[in-house]
């Protein structure tokens, strides 16, 4: 008698080979069009709504299917034509990019018809104003990357890049016009530098972290620089005017190469008058210009007022919260991560702000009703205003306390990287029947990507 698992093997084995016809509906969350075939739903790498196309199955599963454009037979009025030579949907294309063959306008309107269509879908919630959408640069605009590292000595050398497509190897790269312009074009320059060291075959990544005038390059390294890299390294640098560091474990462990060189890397928020210094290995938004505007938009959101006292749930290192330090009472940020709290401290004390702000350590994904009064106590008795930017996992523990609390707070802005979790979170207040969704937009924070950041205003009713 076969097993589930032998049955779903023989289904996928059984896949015709011979390509097959569709009609695309719209798209999914990853950027794949969405048909309908004999009742069974197919999700097709490559396709965009309108289209007719020749699609090849790569796998049959029982509730629905997956494959790839093999030909566009009747093309959508918003396809494009891919920026970069290495986008593409043949093996060994990279995966770093998924919608560049969608206009860069028309991703934006599909962006934010996937959010609208999660808040439904799963939070049960519809905004009441859908917001005008957060865009900054669509090219160059990656200030912040992990490069994966190979050496393959039967392809010559070494590899420095994103991964293939639905692969786990490096894709053959030599240009990205996504990353910022001081890296974009230094992918082979790093492949000859890789290629020489003596630690080639124990490099398996490089970080990248770039603001203003400063690269930094962290290579992280698995086993020690022989003295004979040292010098490779400083003309790399002196040539290409970068800055290389080393990290042999956690990402606190990275060091310059040069003790005791300066770390310039700062955050930009002109408009606030603040910039906040980084370590390359920190958290960050990797659009730098995306994020001046989310900042202004979320702060004007929030509308805090002089006399309020705002709670800035995952902190981070005070991308949110300085800002709005600038324009209320006081603020209290709370992160779970120690490190990046001093980096805030830091920040909020060169800024002259540390009489408005308090960070406190704290896993926000534990957290109960009882916390709330010890917060309101924390920020002098009340909590008017409430910032809120979790990971991917969303802050379901806290929005359900929030959803119970007798004494919410009058707005709450959330920024979210998740479009399920948001809508899951949102639909948690809603379901209380104590909070409305007012407005909701996406932040186009990663272009040709089907990555959806957003933000969304919630408040009590009335």
């Amino acid at each position: 008698m076969a097993t589930p698992r032998s049955a779903r093997l023989a289904r996928e084995a059984a896949a015709p080979a011979e390509p097959l016809f569709a009609h695309i509906e719209s798209l999914d969350l990853e950027g794949r069009g969405i048909a309908r075939i004999d009742g069974k739903v197919a999700f097709i790498d490559g396709a965009l709504p309108g289209e007719r196309v020749l699609w090849r199955r790569d796998r049959a599963k029982a509730r629905f299917d997956t494959g790839r454009v093999v030909a566009v037979l009747q093309p959508s009025a918003l396809r494009a034509e891919p920026h970069c030579p290495h986008f593409g949907l043949e093996q060994g294309s990279c995966g770093g990019c998924s919608m560049q063959h969608l206009d860069a306008r028309a991703q934006v309107s599909v962006k934010q018809r996937m959010l609208e269509e999660s808040l439904w879908r799963i939070g049960h919630v519809r905004p009441e104003m859908v917001l005008r959408p957060i865009c900054g640069l669509s090219w160059n605009y990656r200030h912040r990357a992990r490069l994966t590292v190979r050496y393959i000595e039967k392809k010559g050398g070494a590899l420095v890049g994103f991964h293939e497509r639905a692969s786990s190897y490096v894709a053959d790269m030599r240009v990205c016009p996504v990353l910022a312009a001081s890296v974009a074009t230094l992918l082979v320059p790093l492949r000859d530098l890789v290629s020489s060291l003596s630690i080639r075959e124990r490099l398996p990544q490089i970080e990248v972290a770039v603001a203003q005038q400063v690269t930094v390059l962290v290579l992280r390294i698995l086993a020690p620089l022989a003295e004979a890299d040292h010098p490779l390294l400083h003309d790399f640098a002196r040539r290409h005017g970068v800055s290389f560091w080393v990290q042999t474990s956690g990402p606190d462990s990275a060091e310059p190469l040069i003790a005791g060189e300066p770390n310039s890397l700062a955050l930009p928020l002109p408009e606030f008058g603040l910039s906040l210094p980084f370590r390359p290995t920190d958290f960050t938004q990797v659009n730098h210009r995306t994020n001046e505007i989310l900042v202004r938009r979320a702060v004007a959101l929030l509308a805090p007022e002089p006399g309020d006292a705002v709670a800035d749930f995952f902190c981070g290192m005070g991308n949110f919260t300085l800002p709005l330090a600038t324009r209320c009472r006081s603020v209290i940020g709370l992160e779970g991560s120690p490190p990046l709290l001093r980096r805030a401290e830091a920040a909020a004390a060169n800024a002259g702000l540390s009489d408005r702000v308090r960070f406190l350590t704290r896993n926000l994904f534990d957290w109960a009703g009882e916390d709330w009064p010890a917060l309101r106590a924390a920020a002098g008795g009340t909590i008017d205003r409430v910032l809120i930017d979790p990971p991917r996992d969303g802050a379901a523990d806290l929005v359900a306390a929030l959803a119970q609390d007798p004494n919410p707070p009058k707005r709450i802005v959330y920024v979210s990287c998740n479009p399920a979790t948001l809508a899951r979170d949102c639909g948690t207040l809603a379901e209380a029947g104590r909070w409305t969704l007012r407005s909701a937009g996406i932040v186009n924070m990663f272009p040709h990507t089907s990555h959806v950041e957003s933000i969304a205003v919630l408040e009590p009713m009335a």
